[in-house]
């Protein structure tokens, strides 16, 4: 069922905030998978990330260190802005409320509905406010609770320590969507794949884990077949959630680098890593159009 991808996008968008997941201590075994496409004076890095980690992971390499050394400019999916998280709270209140939704009790099945209201007691967020939150806006909020019972910390997380390290060196980062676009995706996202994302954010935290455990073991091999077969099994069973999370994103992602490699210099790209697995990956749509892709690790 498509709900355990959902599950891990909407988990991409809340580490974006600067969060990681803790399931156990752990060292990472092999590398994670980096590709360079480059002409004679520009060079981008694709680096597929996994954005919820255990503290201390040891994920980063010499060859992936040399080439963040190399880059000019880090560019991310989108960017939470820390100082002003009021910002996110106004687009997230604007896209995820609505007078017109059906109770959120209705929303899930009977047999599930008590450990939904369990869920809602647990955040603290009055209970009124969840029957005009959209299905997709709620399972956010729940999977919030989730994450920080499974042990969250603040630094950990790919993305805040690569914003940490071009940060330091007075590099510039940049973001291939905004956060309203990002939330977007899963405003319109048809009732079915939002109420499903519903349902995945109150299953049982040993659920939450063993999925994450797996798709960690790959990340952290670089095993990229393994992740593609991850993210089409979770796909296959909606073509709509697919278009609207993967296929335009990487489309537009791809078009991206297109044009950026007009431009002179060096950048790093760093994704969730479902977005260069498999057939439509944004890898693949590069060489279609004609461009190298290497894999530098």
């Amino acid at each position: 069922m498509f709900k355990s991808l959902l599950r891990r996008v909407a988990a991409a968008f809340i580490a974006a905030a600067g969060l990681a997941f803790l399931p156990q201590a752990a060292e990472a075994r092999g590398a994670p998978a980096l590709w360079s496409v480059s002409d004679a004076d520009t060079t981008v890095y694709l680096f597929g990330t996994i954005h919820l980690l255990p503290e201390k992971y040891n994920w980063r390499t010499a060859k992936f260190d040399q080439a963040v050394a190399g880059s000019n400019e880090l560019v991310l999916e989108t960017i939470i802005d820390d100082k002003d998280p009021m910002k996110l709270v106004g687009i997230l209140t604007r896209l995820g409320f609505s007078n017109n939704v059906p109770p959120i009790a209705s929303r899930v099945p009977a047999s599930k509905v008590p450990a939904l209201e369990a869920a809602i007691k647990k955040s603290g967020i009055p209970r009124t406010a969840f029957d005009k939150m959209e299905s997709w806006a709620a399972a956010f909020m729940l999977l919030g609770n989730q994450f920080k019972d499974l042990g969250l910390k603040g630094d950990q997380g790919v993305e805040t320590a690569l914003r940490t390290s071009f940060t330091s060196a007075g590099k510039p980062i940049g973001e291939l969507e905004t956060n309203a676009e990002q939330l977007g995706f899963f405003d319109t996202l048809p009732d079915s794949a939002q109420r499903a994302l519903l349902e995945g954010a109150i299953e049982d935290q040993g659920s939450m884990r063993n999925a994450f455990q797996t798709m960690l073991r790959a990340w952290s091999r670089g095993d990229v077949s393994a992740i593609a077969r991850s993210f089409n099994r979770d796909l296959a069973a909606s073509p709509e959630l697919k278009a609207a999370l993967l296929s335009r994103r990487n489309a537009n992602w791809s078009r991206w680098i297109e044009q950026r490699m007009a431009k002179p210099g060096s950048v790093l790209i760093a994704v969730g890593a479902g977005h260069l697995a498999g057939t439509e990956s944004v890898l693949e749509l590069l060489k279609r159009d004609g461009y190298k892709v290497e894999r530098v690790q």
